[in-house]
Parts: C-alpha cells; sequence; structure tokens
C-alpha cells in the first residue's frame, strides 16, 4: 500500500524557514517522479515545485523561486522542501505527491498518482 506523510508544518513569523519533509511508503521511491503542492483557504491547490527521480532536474512555481528548494533522498524514501524567507502568501495545507513518470519534473496535479494528507504551515506577517 503507497502512503506519503507529510511533516514539519507549524506557525511562523515572515522571513523565518520552515523544512518540510515527506517519508514515502511506495515499492522503488526512486522510480517515481515527486512533488510539492499548496492549497490555501479557498483556493484550488497549486504546483509548488517538482523533482525528477534522480534529483537532478527541478522545476519551481515562480513565486517561490530563489525561497525553496526542494530535493529528496532516495535511500530513505523521503522528499524534502526547503522553505527560506516565507511571506504571509506562503500560508497553506501543503502537499507532497509522487509521479509515474519518474524522468520528468511534472507541474499538473493531473500528472500524480499517489497523494499524502497534507501539513499545515501558517506564516504570520
Amino acid at each position: 500500500q503507497v502512503q506519503l506523510v507529510e511533516s514539519g508544518g507549524g506557525l511562523v513569523q515572515a522571513g523565518d524557514s520552515l523544512r518540510l519533509s515527506c517519508a514515502v511508503s511506495i515499492r522503488s521511491f526512486s522510480n517515481y517522479g515527486m512533488g510539492w503542492f499548496r492549497q490555501a483557504p479557498g483556493k484550488e491547490r497549486e504546483f509548488v515545485g517538482s523533482i525528477n527521480w534522480s534529483g537532478q532536474n527541478t522545476k519551481y512555481t515562480d513565486s517561490v523561486k530563489g525561497r525553496f528548494t526542494i530535493s529528496r533522498d532516495n535511500a530513505k524514501n523521503t522528499l524534502y522542501l526547503q522553505m527560506n524567507s516565507l511571506k504571509p502568501d506562503d500560508t497553506a495545507v501543503y502537499y507532497c505527491a509522487a509521479s509515474r513518470g519518474r524522468f520528468y519534473t511534472p507541474s499538473r496535479l493531473t500528472e500524480y498518482d499517489y497523494w499524502g494528507q497534507g501539513t499545515q504551515v501558517t506564516v504570520s506577517s
């Protein structure tokens, strides 16, 4: 059974940093491209960043470029999102997701096959 569990969310002030983790129980983690999405209250779920199977290729939405870094440890079956210089607009529930498109850095929700339950990130001004 595939399971993705996010952790590391919390309440921080603007300018602070957080590191999210996503522990993945899946056969052959390195066969999957991985991504982070977020959903703010009253808004649709949006793409944040993605990483291919090896970690050599990444993609980010424009609003987080230069502030967020996505990485993965295939030996630990874990995905990370380092978030620096956080802003109130970053407040959302953050979700990790797995895609069978291992060679790519997919950015659309429909390209992902498995999802976690999410972790809340709240940034106060």
